[in-house]
């Protein structure tokens, strides 16, 4: 999902999309001891999951400043 795409979000669903991405990097996480065959995946969750904090704090500072 692009950038474009989260600032359209809500942020009730940008935190759901924060939740499921920690989930699944942390089923990464336990995949890694056994091996894991796609290992780039890391790499996208990790951006993924900053990309909504940066959204997220962005929203949070707009809030603040129209209040």
């Amino acid at each position: 999902m692009s950038i474009k795409d989260l600032r359209l979000l809500s942020r009730e669903e940008l935190k759901n999309k924060l939740e499921t991405l920690a989930k699944q990097l942390m089923d990464l996480e336990f995949r890694r001891k056994t091996g894991v065959e796609k290992p780039h995946l890391f790499k996208q969750v990790k951006r993924g999951i900053a990309q909504l904090h940066t959204v997220l704090n962005e929203k949070k500072r707009e809030e603040e400043k129209n209040a």
